[in-house]
């Protein structure tokens, strides 16, 4: 597969001879070249019930022009779409299949449009010839499939080339600026798709909204769980693509539904949310395989580099690859099993099954500002507990583990105040964010632990190797006192984020 990130805008154009005004000059525009006229035909498919046009997601089949094949389009912003290519073929390529999965689930992509596009391409090039952006007019002719209606219109694109889409976009700006003045207009479509289906009669269904509704728990809590299923859905083909950060949000995600059916347990019944808990307890653990080793690695290559040179003795950092390579590549494995699973269909349509008949219990009906503090505020009494009890006891392996669940119901608590924050304010905000430096002290000390047992198995290797193991004996030295830095930071940091003004604030 290749991927192409297009920055691009389109215009309304009036007829099929659209005059262009002349845009040489135009922030660092020398010359515009008529490239001739390109026949292209597009084929674009979907679920029966547009579930892919609903989450502004294209999957088309075209032939004609330089980049014929499968392409499917994300969005990233406004105007920004991440385009993923695959060869021409009659059947849809599974790397792209793969990537649609957690929206069609076992629903097939049938097609639904089909556009003819005459495509009059223009350059517009730097002075040293170097192609700045492509402008295009488009005379589409729409037909809706299998009904046959049909709609014809002209638009213009204009769209930064692959040597300046990192860059701003004051070309874009410019260049808009002058077709404006000349009469041709913003379009009001994002895509020649969504207008072929809104001109041809199709309502495409709208995209789940998060707001609070009428006022209730229920409606606050299930606007927040929500808001995490449309992640884990959206996240998916993000993780499949291996993009920075998606495998942490995805986990993250699953843990925040979790902690939401735990925390809201008055609000929604646990008979149905306790057995999906255990199914996102699985999927986040399938997941962290590959973030926690991801973690683990940058903080001992951090620490070795760290270290004085005279202190690395033998080849230690080669050691660290080859440790990491074996073990990452094995987390990613499992995380992609773990997606490509009936298990996680199953979880995902148990998700959409909740929403759409949610187990709501009595408490459900109070009203969100009274309901949800004595929730958030339930979870941060489970927090000092925990915290109570880790800080009794002596330092060693006993008061790893206790600050280890101290640091899971940190995270509780801060998601808590997170999924209140929108009925509550800035108290429960204030609160997410105290529970969150609790979190991340108590983090750093996990952290710290497993680091220094990853460094015994390195040890291990390495004087097995025949290496010296020195090196890794000096880390697994500082973790040690690391940890200790962070328990004596707990109490001081502990006392803080339990102020009372955060408690009196959030029953006001």
């Amino acid at each position: 597969m290749e991927t192409k990130r297009e920055v691009e805008r389109k215009y309304e154009a009036d007829g099929a001879d659209v005059p262009l005004p002349d845009l040489t000059g135009v922030r660092g525009v020398a010359a515009v070249h008529d490239e001739g006229v390109t026949e292209l035909d597009a084929v674009y498919y979907d679920t029966a019930d547009l579930r892919l046009a609903a989450a502004s997601l294209t999957l088309r089949r075209r032939t004609g022009g330089a980049d014929a094949g499968w392409h499917l389009k994300f969005p990233v912003a406004t105007g920004i779409r991440d385009e993923i290519r695959a060869p021409l073929s009659e059947s849809l390529p599974a790397s792209l299949a793969g990537l649609l999965r957690s929206r069609t689930r076992n629903e097939p992509v049938a097609p639904v449009v089909r556009l003819r596009t005459s495509r009059a391409v223009h350059h517009l090039t730097a002075p040293d010839g170097t192609p700045l952006a492509e402008l295009s007019t488009d005379t589409v002719h729409a037909q809706r499939l299998p009904t046959g209606r049909a709609t014809t219109w002209t638009e213009i694109e204009v769209e930064l080339t692959d040597d300046t889409t990192g860059a701003d976009e004051a070309l874009l700006d410019a260049v808009e600026k002058r077709l404006k003045k000349a009469g041709i207009r913003r379009s009001s479509s994002p895509s020649k798709l969504a207008r072929a289906l809104e001109e041809t009669g199709t309502d495409v269904p709208e995209a789940r909204g998060g707001t609070e509704g009428d006022g209730t728990a229920g409606a606050a809590v299930l606007a927040y769980v929500r808001t995490q299923v449309d992640a884990l859905v959206a996240l998916d083909p993000a993780v499949r693509r291996d993009l920075p950060d998606a495998v942490h949000q995805m986990r993250v995600a699953a843990r925040r539904l979790r902690s939401a059916f735990k925390t809201y347990r008055k609000v929604l019944d646990r008979a149905v949310t306790d057995p999906v808990g255990e199914e996102l307890k699985w999927l986040a653990g399938e997941l962290g395989h590959a973030r926690d080793q991801e973690v683990l690695e940058a903080r001992l290559s951090a620490a070795l580099d760290a270290l004085p040179p005279a202190l690395v003795v033998g080849p230690a950092r080669k050691r660290l690859r080859t440790w990491d390579r074996t073990r990452s590549g094995e987390a990613k494995s499992r995380g992609l099993v773990a997606l490509d699973s009936a298990r996680h269909l199953a979880l995902l349509d148990r998700l959409d099954a909740l929403l759409a008949a949610p187990p709501l219990r009595p408490a459900a009906r109070k009203k969100a500002k009274k309901a949800l503090p004595k929730a958030v505020l339930r979870d941060y009494r489970r927090l000092a507990d925990r915290v109570d009890h880790a800080l009794a006891l002596d330092p060693g392996t006993e008061r790893d583990l206790a600050l280890h669940e101290a640091r899971k119901a940190a995270k509780r608590a801060r998601y808590a105040g997170e999924a209140a924050t929108p009925t509550l304010g800035k108290p429960a905000k204030r609160f997410a964010k105290r529970m969150k430096r609790v979190q991340s002290c108590l983090g750093d000390h996990q952290d710290s632990v497993v680091a220094r047992a990853a460094l015994l198995d390195l040890a291990t290797e390495a004087h097995e190797a025949g290496e010296s193991a020195f090196t890794w004996g000096v880390l697994h030295g500082r973790e040690a006192q690391a940890a200790e830095a962070d328990e004596r930071a707990l109490p001081e940091l502990w006392d803080r984020a339990s102020a009372p003004e955060i408690r009196a604030a959030l029953t006001h």
